[in-house]
């Protein structure tokens, strides 16, 4: 069965193993033995396991271990996954195993986070990793006692959500683009707006994985899915006209706009303790999937870790892209191999230590490839306390200053129209899969909605020296709208200079490949008004009455180099990544009418600032 799924390509490159076809041979020299298992849980249910044994190791090896709702190898692997070389090298008993109600394991597979109560006899994903840990260790031979989990968004949060219960053989995790709330930024939505055309892609796949196919739009293979999801008009009609109920979690989403008990029980981080697991987490600084819960699992981590057993590594990439190369920011190409440094000195040299024994406890608490500079850094704590928080104003004459503006300086307005929203890629936008073209969104080239009439950019003043941001970055904008409901969509951009690249040789045609005044997002967040004070009740906006909108917008480490301007846009819809604002409030956004959707002046106002982590 083809995988449907934002990990497809990922996840091949992640395991190197795709389905293997029936009564495939393999090649001479194989790497690995095959076995396929069914392990029991506590309730009777099995599940789907492959384990895979070197063929050029010998004596006890630890078990490394991945849980993955996306299929399993199929067959022995021809050839060893390049982005597994180096764990491959120090030898290790792969075990990947399909969760509840994938492929051939038993149950159903519900999407559930939400952890069963201390002391409880219910079975939930952190209860199925113990489970697994357990079976294992007594029943695959030659393993050493020890298992270390790993894996990449999906199969990340599986190994970290194995951390709230971890079995006393468990002795190391390295989750990567994990999750833990998807309510708040993982996923489905960002900050309670949700994430239209990724989510509609996902989770389709997700939950008719049955089907083998990707969602087909109405039957046309070929959309701008600006134009589709405009025409679909609100969110319910997504369900009611062409999920009919197949996808569960579509409905969750429409049913509990609200941050409520359903999505604070699926908040799995609440149950981690004292961390007692070596944890090495991994982050990408433009992950558009999964931006936030891999800092969220590694600060509720960082409370109660007493013996240093909790890091974390970031760097400038996408949704797992460190498993590749890592030389490039989608067109901006800096040409160090991060990805390859962060696998060959940081992950086999984690697991080495840990489950080997081999090599010294790995020293570092924070270690970043920072964007600008294109270097490792290393920080003894995250985020780290040479960062000093400085404002950086908008100003009425559409400039950026650090100079707070006088009282009574003028607001700057739009006009905003739920008809013609601002899109949040140039079009046509294609559908996520199987392309993947969306992959750089958030490092793309903003010209092309610079200039828009419904979109306001503040620009400063090309930078004397270089300004080093690291840590937390928010924006805090002193606000209005005419509706009584609205967007802000902040975006932090590095503006290169028009002489960046040299000027290329041949014909003028050559000109759009330049970089020359290329507009870098480095950061980029959405407030829904309605959350504006409590995320648990949605309440309508005051027209025309200025009130605070804070947008956290994540931990990042970026050097705006000096030459290059700092600018920050503001709008009011990033259609369809995010659904759209109607403007007017309706108890229920995801249900609103046609008629609801109405223009809207939004004003942007003295105050408005975005607050820099600036390094001392």
């Amino acid at each position: 069965m083809r995988l449907h799924t934002p990990l497809l390509a990922l996840l091949l490159a992640t395991t190197g193993i795709g389905h293997a076809a029936p009564g495939r041979q393999a090649t001479a020299a194989v790497p690995f033995t095959f076995e396929e298992v069914m392990v029991p849980m506590r309730d009777g249910a099995r599940l789907q396991t492959v384990i895979l044994r070197p063929t050029d190791k010998t004596g006890p090896l630890p078990i490394l271990f991945q849980r993955t709702p996306y299929g399993v190898p199929g067959g022995v692997p021809a050839t060893i996954p390049a982005d597994m070389r180096f764990l491959v090298d120090d030898g290790y008993i792969l075990v990947f195993q399909n969760m509840r109600g994938q492929f051939k394991s038993d149950g159903d597979f519900t999407m559930s986070m939400a952890l069963a109560p201390a002391g409880s006899d219910a079975i939930d994903e952190a209860t199925d990793g113990y489970d697994s840990v357990d079976w294992l260790v007594k029943n695959v031979k030659g393993n050493n006692g020890k298992v270390g989990m790993w894996g990449v968004s999906y199969p990340g949060y599986a190994a970290a959500v194995a951390l709230a219960k971890p079995h006393p053989a468990l002795k190391a995790v390295s989750p990567q683009a994990a999750w833990n709330d998807w309510w708040i930024n993982d996923d489905l939505h960002r900050y309670g707006a949700f994430r239209l055309s990724y989510a509609t892609d996902w989770l389709f796949s997700l939950q008719n994985n049955d089907q083998g196919r990707d969602f087909d739009y109405g039957g046309n293979g070929v959309v701008d899915s600006y134009a589709w999801f405009l025409k679909l008009g609100p969110v319910e009609n997504l369900d009611t006209q062409y999920f009919n109920g197949s996808v569960p979690m579509l409905r969750s989403i429409i049913d509990r706009p609200n941050y409520d008990s359903f999505w604070k029980a699926n908040r799995w981080t609440d149950r981690l303790g004292k961390t007692t697991v070596p944890t090495l987490h991994v982050a990408g600084f433009w992950d558009q999937e999964d931006p936030l819960g891999t800092w969220k699992i590694y600060e509720r981590m960082e409370a109660a870790d007493p013996e240093g057993l909790n890091m974390i590594v970031a760097g400038p990439w996408a949704h797992g892209s460190w498993r590749g190369p890592g030389s490039d920011v989608g067109y901006i190409k800096f040409g160090t191999e991060s990805g390859t440094a962060f696998r060959r000195d940081i992950e086999a040299p984690f697991f080495a230590h840990w489950l080997h024994g081999k090599g010294a406890k790995p020293a570092f608490e924070a270690r970043m490839f920072q964007s600008g500079s294109w270097a490792w850094k290393d920080y003894p704590q995250w985020p780290p306390r040479a960062a000093a928080a400085t404002n950086l104003y908008l100003r009425a004459d559409g400039t950026l200053s650090f100079t707070e503006p006088a009282a009574g300086e003028p607001c700057r307005d739009y006009l905003s129209d739920p008809a013609n929203p601002v899109p949040f890629r140039e079009r046509p936008i294609s559908r996520t899969y199987p392309s993947q073209e969306w992959r750089w969104w958030e490092a793309a080239d903003q010209r092309f909605v610079d200039g828009r009439p419904d979109v306001l950019t503040y620009t400063s003043a090309p930078l004397e020296a270089d300004l080093t941001v690291t840590g937390a970055v928010a924006a805090r904008l002193m606000a209005s709208t005419s509706g009584t409901d609205s967007d802000m969509v902040v975006k932090l951009i590095d503006v290169l200079p028009d002489d960046y690249e040299p000027a290329p040789g041949g014909a003028l045609g050559d000109y759009p490949r330049t970089l020359n005044g290329y507009q870098f997002p480095i950061a980029m967040e959405v407030r829904r008004g309605r959350w504006l004070e409590s995320f648990e009740t949605a309440k309508p906006l005051v027209p025309n009455k200025v009130v605070a909108w804070d947008v956290p917008m994540k931990d990042h480490d970026h050097v705006f180099k000096a030459g290059h301007r700092i600018m920050v846009q503001v709008q009011s819809s990033w259609f369809p990544m995010i659904d759209r604002n109607p403007q007017k409030f309706v108890p229920n956004i995801y249900k609103a009418k046609a008629g609801d959707f109405v223009k809207a002046t939004q004003r942007v106002c003295a105050g408005s600032y975005v607050a820099l982590p600036v390094m001392r």
